[in-house]
């Protein structure tokens, strides 16, 4: 497929940084969730700086894999596949149909769950738990879906062979 340069120099760039998000992800997620997290360890977090500091990593990688795929990878690539990207629930329907996505409704959910880790978990300790228990078995499908995507743009050939960011096969 031929792309626009600059089209196909923004998936590049793209995969590279979801490349790196998706590393950090699986080693914060390693380490955090080497013991369950349960609401002990919630309630820790002010005496504990390097367990604050790994579910902080945490919190934000995950939201930040997610939010560079939903926001600016997927609409990305459908463009480049030759489809008009649309609202994000329409982007990410079209990705589940392309197999990148294993469920539209199970992103939203981890998109739920995103916002309670980001956004309540300094007053609740109980929330924080549950949200984090929650979202870690999705971890999985998030890197699952970084995957899905390179493995298509490669497949694909939709980057410049000798660009930049060519991504390797």
């Amino acid at each position: 497929m031929i792309l626009d340069p600059a089209v196909s120099l923004r998936l590049a760039f793209l995969i590279r940084v979801v490349g790196r998000e998706s590393d950090h992800l699986a080693l914060t997620d390693q380490r955090l969730f080497a013991v369950p997290f349960d609401v002990a360890r919630a309630e820790c977090l002010s005496a504990d700086p390097d367990l604050a500091e790994w579910v902080e990593a945490f919190v934000s990688r995950f939201a930040r894999l997610q939010g560079t795929l939903e926001d600016k990878l997927i609409p990305v690539l459908l463009a480049a596949l030759g489809a008009r990207p649309g609202a994000a629930i329409d982007n990410l329907d079209r990705a589940e149909r392309l197999g990148f996505l294993q469920s539209v409704d199970q992103w939203m959910a981890m998109r739920q769950l995103r916002n309670q880790m980001v956004h309540e978990y300094v007053e609740d300790p109980m929330i924080l738990a549950g949200a984090l228990q929650s979202v870690h078995p999705f971890v999985p499908s998030l890197l699952s879906a970084v995957g899905a995507i390179r493995d298509e743009v490669a497949r694909r050939g939709c980057l410049l062979a000798d660009g930049p960011g060519a991504v390797s096969r």
